[in-house]
């Protein structure tokens, strides 16, 4: 089993909370948090963009990365969403344990 955190960025607390309901609800991820109140700094379409955004960390299994990204996607109102998987190194096994039966089900 190999549980991986996946890092999203989306424009308001309020597409946050729609996306991790859903995607909780549908057992792509065992659980979300949402982080407010960060600045994002970018270049997009050949402009320095400055946007206040919130963060969606999610807690998934590798198997379901593929499957999490392309709802999340579906769901997600920028054009090209940061959705990025990261490994997890270790931890709680007890926690990670819960994440893919979480998952699995």
């Amino acid at each position: 089993m190999s549980v991986k955190l996946v890092y999203v960025t989306v424009p308001s607390r309020t597409e946050a909370e729609q996306i991790a309901e859903t995607i909780v609800t549908e057992k792509l991820a065992a659980c979300a948090n949402i982080l407010e109140g960060v600045t994002s700094i970018f270049e997009w379409e050949g402009t320095l963009c400055r946007e206040n955004e919130a963060v969606l960390i999610l807690k998934t299994t590798e198997e379901r990365v593929k499957a999490l990204t392309e709802r999340i996607k579906q769901l997600h109102s920028y054009d090209c969403p940061c959705i990025v998987a990261l490994p997890i190194e270790g931890g709680n096994s007890d926690f990670l344990n819960w994440v893919a039966e979480t998952v699995r089900a």
